[in-house]
């Protein structure tokens, strides 16, 4: 499996973007999917996760209610659909792809993109 993340950008807070993150090789709808982010001078962190099938969805209360994770298996594609962004949202955010929720969510995916960087100016 072969993330490619986009979607990243300048965008003034308040302000909204949707993350995508397509895989090409095998078949995303096979695998649990997650968003993480890592600012400068901190480490990586969770975002949100996904299920196989988006039946059941997860997320950091950072950004509860106020960010979304989606999926269209029929085009390979995840998607991070931002909104009220913050200053303290600036980060290169990662997607990543794993058999099992467990090691989406603990950032031990077998998959993961470049990463896209956002940056929320005040």
């Amino acid at each position: 499996v072969l993330l490619q993340a986009s979607g990243g950008g300048l965008v003034q807070a308040g302000g909204s973007l949707r993350l995508s993150c397509t895989s090409s090789g095998r078949t995303l709808s096979r695998y649990d999917i997650g968003w993480f982010r890592q600012a400068p001078g901190k480490e990586r962190e969770f975002v949100a996760a996904s299920r196989w099938n988006g039946g059941n969805t997860f997320y950091a209360d950072s950004v509860k209610g106020r960010f979304t994770i989606s999926r269209d298996n029929a085009k390979n594609t995840m998607y991070l659909r931002m909104n009220s962004l913050k200053s303290e949202d600036t980060a290169v955010y990662y997607c990543s792809a794993s058999r099992t929720l467990d090691t989406v969510v603990a950032g031990k995916s077998a998959y993961w993109g470049q990463g896209t960087l956002v940056t929320v100016s005040s």
